[in-house]
């Protein structure tokens, strides 16, 4: 079995993987100025994916382009949200020229698409050969998957994003599936995470307060996963939010598969409790002046309705902008989170408002990775999906492992 990894190797970003030429798990995009899709455009027979975030499946609908037809396999879920974020990014891309994809295009997932549930084995015929594949919980997002593929001589375990510890909204991954080769991701290689507990209750504390004394708090948050994430942590601390962007769609869609949740009833409820905002007649003006919880999109300031509310806000220390995700270098959360000020309106303004992180990562820490690739130490780990690959596979191999950290474009034999 060979594998060529297209994107997403030393990098988080555009992850996309290659085996033997022919079956492709996951094609992504890496969010940037302007945007970057896989090193080359692969003709595969078949695709596996292992979730639906932007990284992974923002690329997929250009895969149908032409007469090509490409099997694509996947979990409910991420069929949904996959459609979702590509009509997303039509809409703020569309009429781009390096926009690799059409509403047609998007469309015509519907013509190849093969959902699956976890460990039900299926088999992909790709390249002349009959690969066995089976989905598990990845324990990352609803419908997060790490990928299996045996060609009846080789296994390789491709774990896409994954998270050891149970969230709200999901529970942590238990798989652990016989391997001879793992593609590993490494996000937080670098990072131990607060407990979890500990982290739902400063947050939940700080919005307290603030309302308590009279601010405002928005919580930008990605659409999947935080979103929700969020509204399960401030219903179950009898907080009442606005839920404004994406993430109301994304909250509806993953309502319908309560297989992929941790606690169906208390989504339900945290949904219930929640209230959507529908952007009509000043209404979002008239939230961020009432001293209120919103949970909003985009989770890295790069636009969404958190645009409508900062400017609102950022001119009192009694308010609060709670980031609950990771802030990626360069982009304007970064770079409210490291010097209090923000570009608005293509002016830079300082942000008096007080601005709080919070780990709600989904991705497993440095002690999560360990504990996962400890069943894996007589395998060939293979480090991606991280910003010191190198530096965790380096690691790993003062352990006794058999691990690297693939470049870009790299093709190996395992």
């Amino acid at each position: 079995m060979e594998v060529e990894f297209l994107g997403g190797a030393r990098e988080v970003g555009r992850s996309a993987v290659l085996v033997d030429d022919a079956l492709l798990i996951d094609y992504g995009l890496l969010t940037a100025d302007p945007t970057q899709y896989p090193v080359r455009d692969p003709e595969p027979d078949a695709v596996v994916v292992s979730h639906g975030h932007l990284d992974h499946v923002g690329a997929v609908p250009a895969l149908v382009k032409g007469d090509r037809r490409p099997a694509i396999h996947w979990t409910p879920p991420t069929a949904d949200l996959t459609r979702t974020l590509a009509r997303d990014t039509l809409k703020l891309h569309g009429t781009s020229p390096r926009c690799p994809f059409s509403e047609e295009h998007v469309a015509r997932l519907g013509e190849v698409e093969r959902r699956h549930g976890y460990e039900e084995p299926f088999v992909v015929s790709a390249g002349g050969t009959d690969y066995e594949v089976t989905l598990f919980n990845a324990g990352h997002i609803p419908g997060s998957a790490h990928v299996l593929v045996d060609d009846g001589e080789t296994t390789l375990l491709y774990t896409g994003d994954f998270h050891t510890d149970d969230q709200r909204l999901v529970s942590g991954t238990t798989a652990r599936p016989d391997a001879d080769a793992v593609i590993c991701e490494a996000t937080y290689a670098d990072v131990t995470h607060e407990d979890r507990q500990a982290v739902e209750q400063r947050w939940a504390e700080r919005v307290q307060t603030t309302m308590w004394e009279g601010g405002t708090v928005v919580a930008p948050a990605f659409a999947i996963g935080r979103t929700q994430e969020l509204m399960l942590v401030a219903a179950a601390n009898d907080l009442t939010p606005y839920v404004d962007g994406m993430g109301i769609e994304v909250t509806r869609l993953v309502r319908q598969y309560p297989d992929f949740l941790r606690d169906t009833e208390a989504f339900r409820q945290a949904k219930g409790a929640a209230r959507f905002v529908t952007g009509r007649d000043g209404q979002r003006e008239r939230i961020a002046a009432d001293n209120e919880l919103i949970i909003t999109t985009s989770g890295m300031l790069a636009g969404g309705p958190v645009h409508s509310y900062l400017p609102k806000i950022r001119g009192s220390p009694t308010n609060a902008v709670t980031l609950t995700g990771y802030q990626v270098e360069g982009t304007p959360g970064r770079e409210l989170q490291d010097h209090g000020r923000l570009a608005i309106n293509g002016q830079v303004r300082p942000v008096s408002a007080r601005v709080e992180s919070f780990d709600f990562s989904a991705h497993a820490d440095r002690g999560g990775l360990e504990s996962f690739l400890a069943s894996y130490r007589d395998a060939r780990v293979l480090i991606n999906h991280g910003d010191r690959c190198e530096a965790f596979a380096a690691d790993l191999r003062e352990d006794g492992v058999d691990a690297s950290a693939p470049a870009l474009g790299e093709r190996i034999e395992i």
